[in-house]
């Protein structure tokens, strides 16, 4: 149950959902040198019109108002999703029967639709959930549903408790909602304030004195110990008695807690509430602001300022009204000090010395940029308690065993990695009713499952090289179901893999990318789906069954387009990185044996850790049309998974420990040589764009290897990690004042000097993401170091992501022109 959770800027990360490649050493580029592969690709698709950059950058609905955020009704029979046109605030809620027509859904009937979240009660029979911030309640055997409360203050969460009754919250109050008479019963008022001290005796002479000699004085002292110990006796034995308020001390504020079964026990994890995510000595000046005025926005904090204090946990027992911090010493590596040797490297660098030392390390409960679960799984019946904690320094991962009576943590699986824990595929959860949870590991190397009780040793549920996600539990705790990429690193499908006899069985075969949900009655699969060149749609598939498409909102225009399907091909690497997966679109009527070699282009992907080189439709439209639309004007595009991309398991997510931005050119270095071998590239008129981590690596190609692109663009680009946020970038180079040789190494302003070639910088103003400030700085660098080849672009209103199809044109427009004046002949 969430009270408050930190707020860890996630959502402006579209950026940045990063990772990497292991933790290999940094080595010198004078590695193997495989021979480039020749490999035939297929011809284009003839088009009958040419595309045009208006078109491509105008507001997206031209393509379609798609079906999203889909899921099950109740029964099975039925499907939810919404529509919601581009920039509008407000969403269109649909049901669709499996073998009907969509229905729009009216105001008037928002709360009697099935709702995407919500609890059941332990016989099944009733589901509650929150609509509006009031509960209703479901019965899901005549299809009835009822509300519950009223109220204008927001309830937070709702539960059912092993008994039948509901608990809800609102902040940091719990109640109790008794099925047999409705009574609502306060569980738990938790004051984030330090507990009164009652009434004292006096200590000092002169307080002694007064009650010595003062009558008055000391029956009024008297009185007050008797109403003390009569208010504690009614608190004890008068039934009709809400619980005792606890306090939790006034410098701590509730990051999350969560309820037992039973309503006894609340698990509580509170970090100091001085710490702040935003800074206060800095904000992002909106030139544009309504009044006329310069507004200045609130900005978060950097990396290099951003000082998380770490998480306390503790146990209330609401039955005697006992509070037990929780001990972290039954966690294995708890005060282990992981970072001895890059402390020990940053001294030496400094003329000094290292010694390390054991102890405590910062601990918080598991943020996982993915999940919609919590951190905290109770058993489902029994007052038995897993928590999932991370170190703050990004080391290790615990799944933890709970004392509830003693208040101690213990070790059931500890992930050590030298590198970064992952802060996604951490999934976890009880196996419905029994003894046994599963959970997802990259301890193999890749995501994989495993299936485990309390202090016995773990179970392989799943075993390769390849990566394992959305993990849901049958209804009848039979199976494991879960997403894969078992044939190829960029089409996934849905698997499933019985509990007892360990064996996996393929239950679609989608040759793109999906999602999927899991009917109530485990009999259908609820599938978002997509291409390379047809956005996502919804499908259902009987377990076993046929395909059925369910949604066609793509739009006529966009559909009947001979758009063209990149292929994925797999390009050899010579630094010892195996095979880089990328995505290449040819030119129209192209010849490998043309005397006349093509231009090319490479587009780097944002997030780092994002995975682009699939058979799906990317995420990515906007240059997915723009690099059809480069294609028709005679330009190979290549887009390419370089190492920390999504997908291919642990080492080559933390490939970049570290040495940001130099693994990953290594790889663009090795798309050029695939190109020029087997595209008929010319190999000196190249150029490269991207934005957020794509237009840092475009950064980092210019500066470090300025002879491999004649020309870049870079959009919403960091140039210095030191800037960026701390959850992101504290993973991958640890925090500059542990680490400073990653920063110096891994950021652009540190290597600026190498440009050479025609450079486009382009920016938004808003963009509290990759502030404005990293391109100033980068300027001003570029011209305290008399760089004549730089010209900047500059988005007044536009955020990260950029929202008008003005900035969107204008943008690509001058990307456009860089690669026609510095890549044609």
């Amino acid at each position: 149950m969430n009270l408050l959770t930190r707020n860890l800027a996630l959502g402006t990360l579209s950026m940045a959902i990063l990772s990497a490649c292991a933790s290999a050493p940094i080595t010198p580029k004078t590695q193997l040198q495989p021979q480039l592969s020749t490999v035939e690709l297929a011809t284009p698709p003839k088009v009958d019109q040419k595309l045009t950059m208006k078109q491509i950058m105008a507001n997206p609905d031209w393509m379609g108002i798609l079906a999203k955020q889909a899921y099950w009704s109740d029964d099975s029979n039925s499907v939810y999703f919404v529509r919601q046109a581009y920039g509008s605030p407000l969403k269109d809620y649909y049901q669709q029967p499996v073998n009907g027509k969509a229905k729009k859904l009216s105001i008037a009937d928002y709360h009697l639709a099935d709702q995407r979240g919500g609890v059941f009660n332990p016989e099944k029979t009733k589901k509650a959930s929150l609509y509006q911030g009031n509960i209703f309640v479901k019965n899901l055997e005549t299809g009835s549903v009822e509300q519950v409360t009223k109220q204008n203050r927001r309830i937070n969460g709702v539960r059912y408790l092993s008994n039948g009754d509901l608990a809800y919250w609102q902040g940091n109050q719990i109640f109790r909602i008794h099925a047999n008479n409705g009574l609502i019963e306060q569980l738990a008022d938790i004051k984030m304030a330090n507990a009164p001290k009652g009434v004292q005796q006096p200590t000092t002479y002169l307080a002694k004195q007064q009650q010595r000699l003062i009558k008055y004085v000391a029956k009024q002292h008297k009185d007050a110990e008797l109403k003390e110990q009569f208010n504690d006796r009614l608190a004890k034995q008068d039934p009709t008695v809400a619980s005792k308020a606890w306090y939790l001390g006034k410098n701590n504020r509730v990051v999350e807690s969560s309820l037992s079964p039973d309503g006894r026990y609340l698990f509580v994890a509170v970090v100091d509430k001085n710490y702040k995510w935003r800074s206060e000595h800095d904000i992002m000046p909106n030139y544009l602001g309504k009044d006329g005025y310069v507004d200045a926005v609130p900005a978060r904090a950097r990396v290099a300022e951003d000082n998380y204090p770490g998480q306390d946990f503790m146990v209330l027992d609401l039955k005697t009204h006992q509070k037990r911090a929780i001990t972290i010493e039954g966690l294995t590596g708890y005060n282990q000090d992981v970072l001895a040797k890059v402390k020990a490297e940053n001294a030496k660098k400094e003329g000094k010395t290292y010694d390390s030392e054991k102890a405590p390390r910062k601990l918080q409960l598991m943020v996982d940029w993915g999940w919609s679960q919590s951190p905290i799984q109770w058993h489902p019946s029994e007052d038995k308690l897993l928590v999932m904690i991370e170190a703050v320094d990004n080391k290790d991962r615990w799944i933890a065993n709970v004392d509830l009576k003693n208040g101690r943590f213990s070790t059931e699986d500890r992930l050590h990695d030298d590198a970064w824990i992952n802060y996604t595929h951490n999934q976890y959860g009880w196996i419905d009713d029994s003894d046994q949870y599963y959970f997802l590991s990259e301890k193999s190397g890749y995501s994989q499952l495993y299936l485990k009780q309390i202090g016995k040793p773990a179970k392989t549920l799943t075993k390769g090289k390849y990566v394992v996600s959305e993990v849901t539990v049958g209804p009848r705790g039979q199976y494991l179901y879960y997403k894969a990429n078992k044939t190829h690193p960029g089409m996934y499908n849905v698997y499933r893999v019985n509990i007892v006899s360990g064996k996996s069985e393929q239950l679609t075969n989608w040759k793109g990318v999906l999602d999927y949900r899991l009917s109530p009655d485990g009999e259908s699969l609820l599938l978002t789906a997509s291409t390379r060149t047809r956005p996502n749609e919804l499908y259902v598939q009987k377990i076993g069954g046929e395909l059925k498409q369910l949604t066609n909102y793509t739009s006529k225009a966009f559909a009947d387009y001979k758009w063209q399907a990149p292929e994925v091909v797999a390009v050899p690497s010579t630094h010892g990185a195996g095979e880089v997966y990328a995505r290449v679109y040819l030119p129209q009527g192209f010849d490998k044996n043309n005397a006349d070699k093509y231009p090319a282009v490479i587009f780097n992907h944002g997030a780092g850790y994002l995975q682009n080189a699939h058979y799906g439709f990317s995420g990515y439209f906007r240059e997915y049309m723009f690099h059809n639309l480069l294609a028709q004007q005679g330009y190979v595009v290549m887009d390419m998974d370089y190492r920390g991309s999504k997908g291919y398991g642990r080492d080559w997510r933390t490939a970049i420990y570290r040495n940001m931005g130099h693994p990953e050119v290594e790889d663009l270095e090795d798309g050029v040589k695939w190109m020029a071998a087997n595209a008929n590239v010319d190999a000196k008129r190249v150029g490269t764009y991207g934005g957020s981590y794509g237009g840092f690596l475009t950064f980092m190609a210019l500066f470090t290897e300025p002879d491999l692109f004649q020309a870049g663009a870079a959009l919403r680009p960091v140039t210095d990690w030191a800037h960026y946020n701390a959850p992101y970038t504290s993973n991958i180079l640890n925090t500059p004042d542990v680490d400073p040789i990653a920063y110096e190494r891994s950021s652009p302003i540190e290597h600026a000097e190498g440009l050479k070639k025609p450079l486009l910088i382009m920016a938004g103003v808003l963009d509290d993401n990759v502030f404005f400030q990293d391109s100033v700085r980068l300027v001003q660098r570029l011209i305290e170091l008399e760089k004549p080849m730089f010209e900047t672009a500059i988005y007044p209103v536009e955020p990260h992501g950029f929202k008008q199809p003005s900035s969107w044109l204008d943008e690509y427009n001058r990307i456009y022109k860089l690669f026609e004046q510095n890549l044609k002949k």
